[in-house]
């Protein structure tokens, strides 16, 4: 079994391989030292129904940790219910709703979502029962403050609020946020901020500084719970205070948050989200570590240097590559966006083709195509040092040298080591050897990567064809009535 698992093992590209630069989803250092309290019996053996004489000290742990989250977000209460940033998403249009029901507003149904938002923005906004009106970018990737404007007084009367994501999805902090949150409250809306780009807030500015109402913090994001997998999330939201009337309830007898003494009136509350009261309780664990740990100090620090390493890979990177967006400052936030699209007309070269060439390179390619089409994403995190940060920027660096070499002819447009990515070690290692460019070249394009190299299980497969091609793998129906027969 061990030895079953250890191949597993080394077939997965993970943090304790590399850096996973995937901008827009954080995907930061998750220190065993936060993660060892979750695999202790006396977190992970309570049941989410059990009587709350039983989990006083569980409470203590909530209560803190929605204290600290609210601190952090500027708000006055926070709910641990969610258990994703998309749940976190419908919990809080779910408040919005509710605070506008009660205030004689139950028709306003509207909202405004920028063009530039995450996918999840627009179907949670349906799910909660909105009709989502999108918003302008400018040429510089900012909110189209004028169409926004502009939008929220055509659709005054019906105005349910705003979901904004800042910094923006591009990657540059929307530096007239204030007023635009402003232009929401004077329409009759409320403002809901996607916090899934939190790592570049925490310490320095929050959502109730710049005038949202209620936003969502991805825990397994911004505050350290291991991130995909399969595993749970948590998108606990936080609300100011007059959307506090109005956080998820729960049929169960418990408090509707950790810090309440005595269970309140849900007369007012939203319904419940997730079937257990505070979510995935147990991973809270995770967050409440990393918070308690770092303190106040620690916490900014981490921030100011997930906007130092973009800044220094962006600076590193765009004497190669054309940085789509950036403020008027002519920095980013946590993340930037780098253009590929130009190397399709020069070079044949495809965003795709980058992403699985840095296989070769012993990287997980940064997120590909969102929110621009044939660009990608890259966000450092505050978790690497500057020896991971110049060797991921090498990696980009000596792809671009090899599309210069296509466009230059000295590498053929067809068959190079781009195209062909990624070079698993059964291609390296067979006896015939058919490419124009060596094997050497092919899986090992820098010195660092003789060190240590990682080598991708499956080489290049046609994705589009497995998307439109449903592919069974399993034995044939006629093998099981052979058996059946044969027995």
């Amino acid at each position: 079994m061990m030895r079953y698992l250890r191949s597993l093992e080394v077939k997965d590209l993970s943090l304790n391989t590399s850096m996973i630069s995937l901008g827009s989803c954080t995907m930061k250092l998750n220190a065993a030292t936060e993660l060892i309290p979750v695999s202790w019996p006396e977190f992970g053996g309570i049941h989410p129904f059990a009587p709350s004489s039983q989990w006083k000290g569980y409470q203590q742990i909530l209560t803190e940790l929605e204290d600290w989250l609210s601190e952090i977000t500027g708000f006055a209460a926070t709910s641990l219910q969610p258990n994703s940033g998309a749940q976190g998403e419908y919990a809080g249009l779910l408040t919005i709703r509710a605070y506008h029901a009660a205030n004689n507003g139950a028709h306003r149904n509207v909202m405004l979502i920028p063009i530039s938002a995450h996918g999840t923005n627009p179907a949670s906004a349906v799910m909660a029962g909105m009709k989502v009106v999108v918003v302008k970018s400018d040429e510089d990737g900012h909110i189209d403050v004028v169409d926004l404007k502009a939008k929220a007084v055509q659709y005054k009367e019906q105005l349910a609020g705003l979901m904004v994501t800042y910094p923006s999805t591009h990657g540059v902090f929307e530096e007239s946020i204030k007023d635009i949150c402003q232009t929401i409250h004077d329409n009759g809306g409320l403002v809901y901020m996607d916090g899934a780009n939190m790592n570049a807030q925490v310490g320095l500015t929050s959502p109730g500084f710049i005038g949202a109402d209620v936003c969502h913090l991805n825990l397994h994001k911004t505050f350290a719970i291991p991130h995909g997998g399969g595993g749970p999330g948590m998108g606990p939201i936080c609300v100011n205070e007059k959307l506090k009337p109005y956080l998820p309830s729960h049929v169960y007898d418990v408090p509707l948050h950790a810090g309440q003494n005595g269970q309140s009136s849900a007369a007012t509350h939203v319904h419940a989200v997730s079937a257990a009261p505070y979510g995935s309780a147990s991973i809270l664990l995770i967050s409440y570590a990393y918070i308690k740990m770092l303190g106040a100090e620690g916490l900014t620090k981490a921030t100011r240097y997930a906007i130092l390493n973009a800044n220094y890979m962006k600076a590193r990177l765009e004497k190669n590559y054309s940085i789509l967006y950036s403020g008027s400052n002519g920095t980013c936030a946590h993340e930037f966006i780098v253009d590929l699209r130009p190397f399709k007309t020069s070079a044949g070269v495809e965003a795709e083709d980058v992403a699985k060439r840095l296989m070769d390179y012993g990287f997980h390619a940064p997120t590909l195509s969102f929110p621009v089409p044939g660009t990608i994403m890259i966000e450092p995190t505050e978790s690497e040092d500057k020896a991971e940060l110049d060797r991921f920027c090498d990696a980009l660096i000596g792809i671009h040298n090899e599309i210069r070499a296509i466009e230059e002819g000295r590498s053929d447009k067809t068959d190079n080591a781009l195209k062909n990515a990624p070079h698993t070690q059964h291609v390296i290692t067979a006896v015939e050897w058919k490419h124009g460019y060596s094997r050497t070249e092919a899986a090992f394009p820098l010195p660092y990567v003789k060190e240590s190299k990682f080598w991708p299980s499956v080489a290049r497969v046609n994705n589009t064809y497995g998307d439109r091609n449903l592919i069974c793998t399993c034995e044939p129906v006629s093998s099981y009535a052979e058996e059946s027969v044969a027995n």
